[in-house]
């Protein structure tokens, strides 16, 4: 472990760190850290890696505790429908995108002008979705269409 400062232990009130059940996690650890800047906290038992403001806890799946009855963690699979997903800001989404897909990122599509803002989608190593987005009408009081309501 680095500085006791970078981990996500507050002195009062709290922190909000994010947990994902990964297949590998070495391979994650690195593209956590790699793609988002990030820093390895904890190499494992559970994985740490702070990025900017932000932590993200991985750690390979299992079945149930004794702090968590009946529930079994897995990573997602192909196909399985998505419920949440890593919201990540960044101030210049053209530079973070040329820089993770020359990092190796693969993103669903190039960033795309939502009004509101530019977003777009990539996929870590085990599947999970993450939204890489720039503020950009949204600061001017514009914002995105409404999805079409069905008829």
């Amino acid at each position: 472990m680095t500085d006791h400062d970078d981990f996500p232990a507050p002195q009062q009130g709290l922190v909000v760190t994010h947990f994902l059940t990964v297949r590998d996690v070495r391979v994650s650890r690195e593209f956590y850290a790699d793609i988002f800047g990030g820093q390895v906290v904890l190499a494992e038992n559970p994985t740490t890696v702070r990025s900017a403001n932000s932590w993200i806890i991985m750690n390979p799946g299992g079945g149930p505790t004794p702090d968590k009855p009946d529930i079994v963690l897995t990573p997602p699979q192909p196909g399985d429908p998505v419920s949440a997903f890593l919201n990540i800001r960044v101030a210049d989404i053209a530079a973070f995108y040329a820089d993770a897909r020359a990092k190796g990122a693969h993103f669903l599509t190039e960033p795309k002008d939502r009004k509101a803002e530019l977003r777009c989608y990539l996929r870590d190593p085990d599947g999970y979705l993450i939204e890489i987005g720039e503020a950009t009408g949204m600061l001017h009081g514009v914002f995105a269409d409404r999805p079409a309501t069905p008829s």
